[in-house]
């Protein structure tokens, strides 16, 4: 782990539009120092050894989920596995008084993903435990933003004066947000690509530029995330047809052709192959979408870490 004089103050990760730039680095440095973690036989630290982390999923999840369940495995935490389906939110009990259950049986940090956008501010404010945002409505996904940077500075060393373009689904993905204000902070110069429909409002006033060719910006990019069409949250076509957006916004092999030889391919996940990126780009030398994956063991580490101490320092002084 990098010396840092830094202290981490915060008990809770909502997002990451109010950190600092020295904040974002200093999670970054942090989960360095858990890389080393996975390379040992036994793959265990204690930090959060007598902890009890819950993961509270209202949205189905794959990789965020599953790299909670590991990241606080890892530091020793007991881990409850919380699904909508098997709860009392069925039976009518709000999402507050779930979380208060959860908390009052001696849950330390509550990870939560939820279609309502400030559902984690929300617990946050009514619970004493640790909350992290693993992904609210369309508002934010740190921890995924957080993994995206940290890879960008695996690979090319820094985010300082690189140009980063963000494809596709823009007005949906909660993703983006978060990347914009990592990114930027960390030195970027970020480009949204997609056709109009798929850009939020007021995407003007986000310190972003905006294309809606791909064409028009590829070949000045060195690095690429690709995002998936989030189908599921439209209530509309935003296009005339997939096979007309895929012309337009995928990453082919022959758009890669017209791109820097290395630039780096990125993609948060799940892919709808052949849609907005072809198997040939998303398996080729240039992706780090496997690395992306492997490295969210690492910031999610990091982050249950922080957020334990802050919470553990602001007992001290209590």
């Amino acid at each position: 782990m990098k010396k840092n004089a830094f202290q981490w103050t915060r008990k809770h990760l909502i997002g990451l539009r109010d950190l600092s730039r020295e904040e974002l680095e200093f999670i970054l440095d942090t989960a360095e120092g858990f890389e080393e973690i996975s390379t040992r036989s036994i793959k265990k630290a204690p930090p959060l050894r007598g902890k009890v982390v819950v993961n509270m999923f209202f949205e189905d999840s794959t990789r965020t989920r599953n790299s909670f369940t590991l990241a606080a495995g890892r530091l020793s935490a007991d881990v409850i596995e919380f699904t909508k389906k098997s709860s009392a939110v069925n039976k009518g009990e709000t999402l507050v008084d779930t979380a208060r259950n959860l908390e009052a049986m001696g849950v330390d940090i509550v990870v939560i993903r939820h279609s309502a956008g400030g559902a984690p501010a929300l617990l946050s404010r009514s619970i004493n435990a640790c909350v992290v945002n693993a992904g609210d409505g369309y508002h934010e996904h740190p921890t995924q933003a957080l993994l995206d940077v940290y890879t960008i500075r695996q690979v090319r060393g820094r985010l300082d004066g690189l140009k980063i373009g963000i494809v596709g689904d823009i007005a949906h993905s909660r993703v983006a947000r978060s990347n914009i204000y990592a990114m930027t902070k960390l030195g970027a110069e970020v480009t949204l690509i997609g056709p109009p429909t798929l850009m939020p409002p007021r995407v003007r006033d986000l310190p972003v530029r905006v294309s809606s060719r791909l064409d028009d910006v590829l070949e000045e990019l060195d690095v690429i995330n690709m995002l998936r069409i989030q189908f599921e949250r439209m209530g509309g076509n935003p296009f005339p047809s997939v096979r007309e957006y895929s012309h337009f916004f995928a990453l082919t092999v022959e758009r890669m052709k017209r791109a820097k030889p290395d630039i780096t391919v990125m993609h948060p996940g799940p892919m709808n192959r052949g849609v907005e990126i072809e198997s040939e780009v998303a398996d080729g030398p240039n992706s780090v979408i496997l690395k992306q994956v492997a490295n969210g063991l690492a910031i999610r580490m990091a982050v249950l870490f922080l957020v334990n101490q802050a919470a553990m320092q602001t007992d001290v002084k209590s």
